[in-house]
């Protein structure tokens, strides 16, 4: 692994050619967007006369991610407002606990899933330190302890740090970070991803819920947040629900206020777009 002087150096290097990048992949998908309008604007009326009926949730709606190939629906944008700076994927390291206390040196990447690193008895809070406000969440390791794990995991070695909460839907009321290497929901992942803990799953405000793609056991870190009534029209079970807000459904509220659509109706991101600085894991 670098040393933290070293990383930090490799992330300022690479912030500039980074920030240019989504400023370029920003501009072309707009007008790919614009192309899209001018294509299809004799049938919007009735697309989106369904989608208000539907009230949401259907395939172009659900919280995915390209953490695996395949899915083959996800963007690779930035969101708007503060660019977020992604980092590169670097050399894949082999899991081990991280120190309570959180790693010195940042890891994103790593040749297989984590090993199970929670202690017996021992509750587990995460609070997500952003520019927006604080967020804290009960992490259920009793229903999901392995889902618990690999979040808890994934914090301690810095994987969320510095990471946008890049997607917003108000179709479905669901807010989706957790991907450091491209600010968006077509982000490889950590080297791996996470079984399927559980097989029925209802969501309502404040639930903390992995997000995967269309396959079964295709999580690996990205989140979304359920932020409002609207979420509970996804269909049951596939997205695993493995934590609850106690404090900052509020700020999850205010983010989802400033939400501007970029594509189909409801689909879209907050503006100016909210950094996850860091998660602190606490026990108690």
């Amino acid at each position: 692994m670098p040393s933290e002087k070293r990383q930090r150096q490799k992330e300022r290097e690479q912030a500039a050619r980074a920030a240019r990048a989504v400023q370029q992949a920003r501009a072309k998908r707009r007008r790919n967007i614009i192309i899209g309008i001018v294509a299809v604007i004799g049938a919007f009326g009735f697309a989106f006369a369904y989608s208000v009926i539907r009230g949401g949730g259907d395939d172009n709606d659900t919280p995915t991610t390209t953490e695996s190939p395949a899915d083959d629906e996800a963007t690779d944008d930035a969101a708007a407002g503060t660019t977020p700076t992604t980092i590169p994927q670097g050399d894949p390291v082999e899991p081990e606990c991280p120190p309570t206390d959180g790693a010195d040196e940042r890891v994103t990447q790593f040749t297989e899933a984590p090993p199970f690193c929670l202690e017996d008895g021992v509750e587990y809070e995460a609070v997500f330190v952003t520019d927006a406000g604080d967020i804290r969440v009960a992490l259920d390791t009793e229903t999901t302890p392995e889902t618990a794990n690999n979040f808890v995991f994934l914090a301690r070695w810095g994987y969320y740090d510095g990471t946008a909460m890049f997607r917003s839907n108000t179709g479905i009321e669901i807010l989706q970070g957790g991907a450091p290497h491209t600010q968006g929901n077509a982000d490889p992942g950590p080297g791996y991803t996470i079984a399927d803990e559980g097989e029925f799953f209802e969501y309502s405000p404040g639930d903390l819920v992995m997000a995967r793609t269309p396959a079964p056991n295709s999580s690996g870190a990205q989140y979304f947040f359920s932020t409002g009534p609207g979420t509970s029209g996804l269909a049951p079970g596939p997205y695993v629900v493995f934590g609850s807000v106690v404090e900052g459904l509020d700020v999850l509220e205010a983010i989802m206020a400033t939400h501007v659509d970029t594509g189909d109706p409801g689909e879209g991101e907050p503006d100016p777009v909210p950094i996850v600085e860091t998660i602190r894991i606490i026990e108690s």
